[in-house]
């Protein structure tokens, strides 16, 4: 559990490292300032916490392709800000000498043991911008083309014209979902890593994508005739909402009875609801890898309710598909990469003894 420990205190005292390498850069490195001024010095800070974050994450799931797997994306978003990978190399490095230096704890080997993995993805790799994730190859892939470059110039009227002539020629709103809001939604965040697209434009192209998806709602409200019953929320503060939205949109179509808590909602009322709506499965949504520990702790908290601890858990998002054993880590019952693939998993959930996981059947 040494790992763990390590992990924890290193998100406590991530903030207060943060200062003291942020110092050791400016002073190693006074161009900085030159290029990038106070404003810059304050990045820095936030992205030294960031990656400590990260850091201290990954070591609490022993999972270091989460970590090098940040870095590899950090490194491709850095240099759109003209902070070259040799400034970032120089960070890691400072990382790890303040760690070898400030942070006494018996698991610091494996801390500083991931750090050289991060440090030799960003010297020996190639900087990556992603798979393109929208392409006429695709099913549906000139409507998601279209539909993708109306929203990139804010035509947001055209954008659902486009949805609107992919229904009326027998397109079904779960292919919409799948093949055309998803797939878009992913190219979105990529084109905001290159520095393609502003903030601005990716909150305007979620946003819109996010009322279209509520205008279609009553085109496909049904009445459950099932019994089955899903809890879905997100942890902490995510502000990405829509996949886990879309997932618990497919669940209902399949006619289970859906309560979709988003995100902001305190652990306590998580269990609240399960227990209000009498949930048989939870789905828990995590985007950002340095809120794996508080899906762990609603995880737990599931489990050790006497009212919940009956539940399913499964989970998804962002850090679950980078490492596909991390379900089990953080102690889920289940995983599933997207909406169709949670409801196989949530039914096989239902139908196993307590003692079974889906993937597990599945790999037998």
């Amino acid at each position: 559990m040494s790992h763990q420990e390590a992990g924890e205190r290193l998100l406590q005292e991530s903030a207060n490292l943060a200062d003291k390498i942020t110092e050791k850069q400016y002073l190693r490195q006074p161009d900085l300032l030159e290029r990038f001024g106070e404003n810059g010095k304050m990045r820095t800070k936030q992205d030294s916490e960031y990656s400590l974050n990260y850091l201290a994450e990954s070591a609490l799931v022993q999972s270091p392709g989460l970590f090098t797997h940040y870095i590899a994306w950090l490194k491709v978003l850095l240099e759109g800000y003209k902070v070259s990978p040799e400034d970032l190399v120089i960070n890691l490095n400072l990382i790890k000498e303040t760690l070898e230096e400030e942070f006494d704890h018996p698991s610091k080997a494996l801390l500083l043991e991931y750090l050289e993995m991060g440090i030799y993805r960003t010297t020996h790799m190639e900087s990556q911008a992603g798979y393109i994730n929208v392409n006429e190859s695709m099913p549906y892939g000139d409507a998601a083309q279209s539909y993708l470059q109306c929203l990139l110039e804010n035509k947001r009227k055209e954008a659902f014209e486009i949805i609107e002539a992919q229904l009326e020629a027998g397109v079904t709103i779960r292919d919409i979902y799948r093949y055309i809001f998803q797939p878009t939604q992913y190219e979105i965040g990529r084109l905001w890593q290159c520095h393609r697209i502003s903030v601005g434009q990716e909150h305007f192209c979620t946003a819109a994508t996010q009322s279209f998806i509520s205008r279609l709602y009553s085109r496909w409200l049904i009445h459950t005739g099932q019994d089955k019953k899903l809890v879905a929320t997100c942890v902490g503060s995510e502000q990405h909402e829509i996949g886990l939205r879309m997932l618990t949109d497919v669940f209902e179509m399949e006619g289970w009875d859906t309560h979709y808590l988003g995100a902001n909602v305190p652990n306590g009322s998580v269990i609240e609801a399960i227990e209000l709506h009498q949930g048989d499965v939870v789905a828990i949504s995590v985007t950002m890898t340095y809120h794996l520990h508080l899906a762990k702790e609603l995880i737990h908290l599931i489990r050790h309710h006497p009212a919940t601890a009956h539940v399913k858990i499964m989970v998804g998002g962002y850090p679950f598909n980078i490492d596909q054993e991390l379900w089990k880590t953080i102690g889920a019952d289940g995983y599933a990469p997207g909406a169709d693939e949670a409801v196989a998993v949530a039914e096989q959930l239902l139908s196993q003894p307590a003692t079974c996981n889906y993937l597990d059947m599945v790999r037998d």
